[in-house]
């Protein structure tokens, strides 16, 4: 994990495998910025959704025992939302390095659409 320190407080950025593993243990909650659309197309099981051009720093589940990671497809929309938390007072909170791009290049599960019959399907992980 890096640690960034910003003018409204510390900015974490965790791997793909610190995040896979913290959520294995259920430690993090995992939110996804993207549009609907990517979302929909494929995306982590168990992310909640807030898309960046609608997200609510204050509706998300902050202060409890779990930390927050926010991730997008590249980690440049999630990083920009972490620090929209922590300018709002809201932290600790953490984004993900590389975003969903880097989840599927690890080998990650995720949940993506069949294209033979344009259904949910699980993909990668073991």
């Amino acid at each position: 994990m890096k640690t960034e320190q910003t003018d409204h407080g510390p900015l974490e950025t965790w791997t793909v495998e610190e995040v896979a593993e913290a959520f294995a243990r259920g430690e993090i909650a995992i939110v996804d910025v993207r549009s609907p659309p990517e979302y929909m197309l494929e995306h982590i099981p168990g992310a909640l959704l807030m898309p960046m051009n609608g997200f609510a720093p204050q509706s998300l589940p902050v202060g409890g025992k779990k930390r927050l990671v926010l991730h997008c497809g590249s980690g440049m929309r999630s990083g920009k939302m972490a620090r929209r938390m922590l300018e709002a007072g809201l932290g600790p909170v953490a984004h993900m390095e590389g975003g969903f791009g880097a989840w599927k290049a690890a080998g990650q599960a995720y949940v993506g659409v069949d294209p033979a019959t344009g259904a949910p399907k699980r993909q990668g992980g073991s």
